[in-house]
Formats: structure tokens, C-alpha cells, sequence
């Protein structure tokens, strides 16, 4: 079953793992993990500016990105989208993005750690992706049908 825009928005501001498509110079994909901020009908995520797939986008913008969650197999459910990248190289945005999407998946209070004070001191970028296509699926489990 297809999700409404609501359920899209509900789900991508869950605490997921994406995962990112690109396309290299030589037309093969590189797919990489990746954590993100979903927000405003935006899809953020960072990653360094030597990276693959900042070095993809440079010369192809074109993006696929997928968030799903199986719970063990007993509900499918994911979002697919596609659309455009546009890198964020101004480094006052990319660190106050990047504190933002790292929050999300470990607490404001671990942003301290010297850990992640040392990631949040990598040359980074920002990834804006608008979407211009979706592709969902909420599946009902089995024992979820059987008790409709």
C-alpha cells in the first residue's frame, strides 16, 4: 500500500538509515549509507568533499535514496525518492547541518565527544536533495492481515 505525503513525512523524520545512489563517470551506480535531515520537503545528509558520492553529483546531480525498515521481515516498509542534488559547500551551514543531522542519531549531549568533535571538523559538504519522485510501500505483515 502507497503512503500519503503525511505518512512519507512521518516516517522520513524517524531515525533511519538511507541509503544513497549515485552515478559514476563511468555509468556505474555507488550506493553508500548514510545518516540525514528530512525536513521542509528537503532531504539533507553530509559527507566529505572528497568523497565518492560528492565527486558523483559534481558531475551528474542525479540522486536515487532509500529509507526502509523490515522490522525482521514482518512489515515492509520504505521510501524511495528521487530528484536532483545541489551541494552546500559554505562551511557556517554545512556545520550547523551537520550538528543537526549527527543529533538526531546520537543526542545533542554526545555532539561533545571528542569523537564526533573530531568528525564534525572534516571537510564536509551538504547534500540538498528536492525531490521530484517518490516511491513508497507500507506492507501489512501476515498476522496484520489476518486480522483485518
Amino acid at each position: 500500500m502507497a503512503m500519503s505525503q503525511a505518512e512519507i513525512d512521518t516516517f522520513l523524520n524517524g531515525v533511519h538509515l538511507a541509503r544513497v545512489a549515485t552515478v559514476r563517470p563511468n555509468g556505474r551506480p555507488h550506493v553508500a549509507p548514510v545518516w540525514y535531515l528530512w525536513e521542509n520537503g528537503y532531504f539533507y545528509f553530509e559527507t566529505a568533499r572528497s568523497a565518492v558520492k560528492a565527486n558523483n553529483l559534481r558531475k551528474n546531480p542525479n540522486i536515487a535514496i532509500t529509507v526502509d525498515v523490515s522490522e525482521g521481515g514482518l512489515r515492509l516498509r520504505y521510501v524511495i525518492l528521487e530528484g536532483q542534488a545541489t551541494l552546500i559547500e559554505n562551511n557556517e551551514m554545512v556545520k550547523k547541518l551537520t550538528k543537526r543531522i549527527y543529533s538526531r542519531y546520537v543526542g545533542v549531549e554526545a555532539l561533545q565527544t571528542p569523537t564526533l568533535q573530531e568528525m564534525l571538523n572534516v571537510d564536509n559538504l551538504i547534500v540538498r536533495v528536492k525531490p521530484t519522485k517518490f516511491m513508497t510501500m507500507d506492507q501489512l505483515s501476515p498476522t496484520e492481515l489476518a486480522a483485518l
